[in-house]
């Protein structure tokens, strides 16, 4: 498997596979896809990255910084989505460790991640790669006209961010 980076010719991939996770019904808010623009207007430049197998992409990855304010300029939300013919393959982890990687080249010193309680496998992907559980935020937003929760994570750099 090989990481690359994402650039916009790849967006229709990208869109599909972030089709495929709506459909789970587990993985994201959104209910359709945004546009290239708006994703890329919402997303660090710094760290899009493509899951390749056999020249095939399998998953994606990307971080959003989580406010426009400068004392939260170290803070992203991760995004890792899997293609659903590649899940259970370790490609989530591979994407997610190239995110940690990427952020912590850039200066960022605490990813999170906001996750469906549904979602076990991806709790647990978080989980092993250094994320911990910070809480549960009850009732965060309706989809389809529910009240869903999201368990919120974190992983704080062990080498940015310390002194």
């Amino acid at each position: 498997m090989q990481i690359i980076p994402m650039l916009p010719e790849h967006w229709s991939v990208v869109k599909k596979i972030y089709e495929e996770g709506i459909a789970t019904g587990n993985a994201t808010f959104q209910t359709t896809p945004p546009s290239w623009e708006e994703w890329d207007k919402d997303h660090l430049t710094t760290a899009r990255f493509l899951a390749l197998d056999n020249h095939e992409i399998t998953g994606w990855a990307a971080l959003t910084p989580v406010s426009g304010r400068c004392v939260y300029a170290g803070v992203a939300e991760v995004s890792v989505y899997v293609a659903a013919a590649a899940r259970g393959k370790g490609v989530g982890k591979i994407l997610l460790q190239a995110l940690i990687k990427a952020a912590e080249e850039n200066g960022l010193w605490t990813l999170q991640a906001g996750i469906f309680p549904e979602n076990i496998a991806s709790i647990k992907l978080h989980e092993s790669n250094g994320f911990r559980i910070i809480g549960t935020r009850e009732k965060i937003g309706k989809m389809h006209g529910l009240w869903r929760d999201t368990v919120l994570l974190e992983r704080r750099s062990k080498m940015v961010g310390n002194n």
